[in-house]
């Protein structure tokens, strides 16, 4: 079968650009760069021709048999596929437009754009395979390209270990995710997206344990607890690979996966992902509350984000009115989807202002040194405050109009679920508010903060492109006149609050808004300590033994379980396996060779005791005393 040309340069472009930076140009840097970049641009455009020009197609072939397993290589390109490869797309070409005056000085630019484009192909691959097993294959050569780019400073240590742990805490719920494809390929004979939902459509039932199993990908993937330890850590990667990496689209993954395979979901297991993503919201926001480094709290922020994705897909259908009747929506996945697409926007756009403060202020993080900064970079400050303002939901921006979405369906569901979003959301505007605050507004506190100074074009523009978007994104026009209408497929799940429902969600979010803005604002006036550190040294050493029990509960796992268990079975191994097993009589043999030998010590005393021993056993076996 012949595939569409233009999903094989969405394939092909970012792959090319890979082979040809590592066999040609890894001690070249400004050529890497060059050709990196112009690869995510055709790849952007290719992504925009593809939305706009309404294509959607499915194309497949047979790559490998194995019995009566065959494995396809295959596309699915529709609404649900247009709109993440866009959102890859043009995050994409703003990372590597910043990264090209971000990374300038660095010695290691080569490397760094070859895994750029690695991360770009196998990103592309997720969104456009159409089966299980190609979307694992690419899945983990995402984790690989993450592990590569959080490595980048490989001669810290702490950018070494965070790496590594990224990469491992990714295989384990890696593993729930290839069990359940090995179930599901069981059960239904075939991991094919369509032939999954022709085959589910029918009314087939579908055990709770594989959509909890192909979540526990997600889980890893977009940071869900308890598999959220290796994401703050992360942050250890040059802070562009941030943005890209650990807020806009790898992350995201999860959450576009859970949307693939919507057709498998049964209540029990979109009450235990729901339940996941509404705790998981909660905790990183708590944790945020009390982190100094600029890119950490933005960390524990996209946390609490992803949450809030996983919690609206949960929360699945809704049954809506409708010409005086009503019909069942999947409500869930449209607002999940509509949430990740405006916080892939914003949140980059943090990640790359953030990356622009730490340039200015020579590589420093820690916000309590900065201070002052409004005046030395106005447009980093200003297009900051847009991604501030979008994120805690300012009515009229992005993150207003996907965040009430998911408010509104829990709201409709379930209460309680409503409460705890409600509450997050009030922690969301109080933490970015100090963040904002402490950053940009007084003086000066820290010698980089002094010296602080705007970057270039390279390093400006993308903010502004991003800043635009984060404002028109939330709005339906965008998705049907600025994208040409492609996702109207999607926004049509996308339910909005009317009547008595909007009066109740804007009161809500103008309500949580203020509450959590105008406690910053009053509590954090800019200084160089921590206030609620100051004023309350029990809630916020609470918050910090919070943070921390994940990494210290897996660190007494190792230690206490894991390595002795690894050690008795290492010793099991050595006296069974090695010894008696493996060696077998060979083994035993052995041991008597050493008794022989241990007898011939070359002393005639010893020699004649044996020698007299050997008499008296003789004699007694003559005269029957001794028989054998």
């Amino acid at each position: 079968m012949t595939f569409n040309p233009f999903s094989v340069i969405a394939l092909a472009v970012p792959l090319l650009s890979a082979a040809v930076i590592a066999l040609f140009l890894r001690r070249r840097g400004a050529a890497a760069a060059v050709v990196s970049a112009g690869a995510a641009a055709l790849l952007a455009a290719n992504a925009l021709v593809l939305a706009l020009g309404g294509h959607r197609f499915t194309d497949s072939a047979e790559w490998l048999r194995v019995g009566d397993w065959t494995f396809t290589l295959g596309v699915k390109f529709d609404d649900l596929a247009a709109l993440m490869l866009t959102v890859v797309g043009v995050v994409g070409l703003c990372v590597h437009v910043f990264s090209l005056g971000y990374m300038r000085d660095d010695e290691a630019r080569g490397r760094y754009f070859g895994g750029l484009s690695i991360f770009m192909f196998s990103m592309t691959g997720i969104v456009l395979a159409d089966n299980l097993v190609m979307m694992f294959l690419f899945w983990e050569l995402v984790g690989f390209s993450s592990w590569l780019l959080i490595n980048h400073y490989h001669e810290r240590q702490s950018a070494a270990d965070a790496a590594k742990k990224a990469f491992i805490v990714n295989r384990v719920g890696d593993f729930g995710f290839l069990l359940g494809i090995v179930w599901c390929q069981a059960r239904f004979g075939t991991t094919q997206l369509d032939a999954l939902a022709s085959a589910t459509e029918g009314g087939a039932v579908v055990s709770a344990g594989i959509p909890l199993l192909l979540f526990c990908g997600a889980v890893g993937k977009s940071a869900q607890l308890p598999l959220h330890v290796w994401l703050p850590d992360a942050m250890e990667g040059p802070t562009p690979v941030s943005a890209l990496i650990h807020a806009a689209t790898m992350v995201a993954a999860g959450i576009y996966m859970l949307c693939r395979i919507e057709m498998l979901m049964v209540p029990d297991a979109l009450t235990v992902i729901m339940w996941t993503g509404v705790v998981t919201a909660l905790y990183a926001a708590l944790c945020a509350v009390t982190q100094s480094d600029i890119k950490k709290v933005l960390a524990y922020s996209t946390l609490s984000q992803l949450g809030y994705m996983v919690a609206a897909f949960g929360l699945g259908s809704l049954k809506v009115a409708h010409d005086d009747h009503f019909h069942l929506m999947a409500a869930g996945a449209g607002a999940a989807m509509f949430h990740l697409t405006t916080h892939a926007f914003f949140k980059a756009l943090l990640f790359l202002g953030s990356g622009s403060v730490i340039h200015g202020c020579h590589h420093e993080q820690d916000i309590f040194r900065m201070g002052g900064l409004r005046r030395r970079m106005p447009f980093t400050f200003w297009t900051f405050t847009v991604g501030v303002l979008a994120i805690i939901g300012l009515p009229g921006l992005a993150g207003f109009f996907s965040k009430d979405a998911i408010l509104y369906l829990a709201w409709a569901k379930d209460p309680a679920v409503f409460g705890v979003l409600a509450f997050t959301a009030a922690l969301t505007a109080f933490y970015m508010l100090r963040l904002w605050r402490i950053t940009f507004l007084g003086e000066a506190r820290g010698e980089g903060a002094r010296d602080a100074h705007e970057g270039g074009l390279t390093l400006t523009a993308p903010l502004g492109l991003l800043a635009a978007l984060s404002v028109v994104s939330g709005h339906g026009w965008f998705f049907n006149v600025a994208l040409g209408g492609s996702f109207d497929g999607i926004m049509d799940e996308v339910v909005h609050p009317t009547g008595a429902a909007h009066s109740v969600i804007l009161a809500t979010s103008i309500a949580v808004l203020l509450v959590g803005a105008g406690a910053a604002w009053i509590l954090y006036r800019p200084a160089g300590d921590d206030a609620l550190a100051r004023r309350a040294p029990g809630l916020f050493g609470l918050l910090g033994a919070l943070r921390e029990s994940f990494d210290r509960g897996y660190g007494w796992y190792v230690a206490k379980v894991q390595q002795r268990f690894a050690m008795l079975l290492n010793f099991l191994e050595q006296i069974l396996l090695a010894g008696l097993i493996v060696r077998g009589l060979a083994g035993v043999v052995g041991l008597f060779g050493l008794g022989a030998r241990a007898l011939h010590t070359g002393n005639a005393n010893t020699y004649a005791y044996w020698f007299l021993l050997g008499i008296a056993a003789l004699w007694a076996a003559a005269t029957g005393y001794l028989t054998f």
